[in-house]
């Protein structure tokens, strides 16, 4: 590669972030190049902005830049319904959709002993201690329907349900305007054992 050396370390920093590979990379690193000295501040100010501003919300886990985030600040929420997810991400997934009023609480990763991710490396123990001071009638759990997910739902779900709240697991199974024809195994088994009465 012959390009300046600040501009291949800057390619490394963006191949660093999830889902970007080395051509697209480049792509974002020539990209800040063709940027003007303001929007290069703007950019890099944002970022620092973001990193030193925002932390995890006292209550849920997720990310805000106040101490208690707008979803468990808000009372029309249904504070006895929280949503147990893997990421941030996933909040704003359910959040696109309008539908869920309940709360979230954010663990920040999956049980995984390949990649040394233990429980106590997750937000479990505030999310009992959430329980603990009562008023939650149910836990959802919506972990990815993965090896790590399930085990992590199943792990955590041992330790509430001695609490005496409802665990519920997210269905799975087939996605609208899917092919039947091309479904695994898995997908096909889960929509059977998740159907419901019609």
């Amino acid at each position: 590669m012959a390009d300046a050396l600040p501009l291949v370390l800057l390619a490394e920093q963006f191949a660093k972030l999830p889902g970007i590979g080395m051509k697209t990379a480049q792509r974002l690193a020539y990209f800040v190049m063709s940027m003007s000295d303001d929007e290069v501040t703007e950019f890099s100010e944002a970022i620092i902005n973001a990193h030193e501003k925002v932390g995890l919300c006292s209550v849920c886990q997720n990310l805000t830049d106040k101490e208690i985030c707008p979803v468990c600040d808000d009372v029309r929420r249904d504070h006895s319904v929280i949503c147990v997810v893997e990421g941030p991400k996933d909040v704003s997934a359910f959040e696109r959709t309008k539908e869920y009023n309940g709360v979230y609480h954010v663990l920040h990763g999956l049980i995984s002993p390949i990649d040394n991710i233990t429980p106590d490396s997750l937000k479990i123990k505030e999310l009992l201690a959430r329980i603990q001071k009562g008023g939650v009638e149910e836990v959802i759990m919506a972990t990815n329907p993965t090896v790590e997910g399930e085990a992590t739902a199943m792990y955590i779900s041992r330790l509430i349900r001695p609490l005496g709240v409802k665990v519920t697991r997210l269905a799975f199974g087939l996605p609208v305007g899917a092919n039947l024809e091309y479904a695994d195994e898995v997908t096909l088994f889960k929509a059977l054992e998740n159907r419901n009465e019609m």
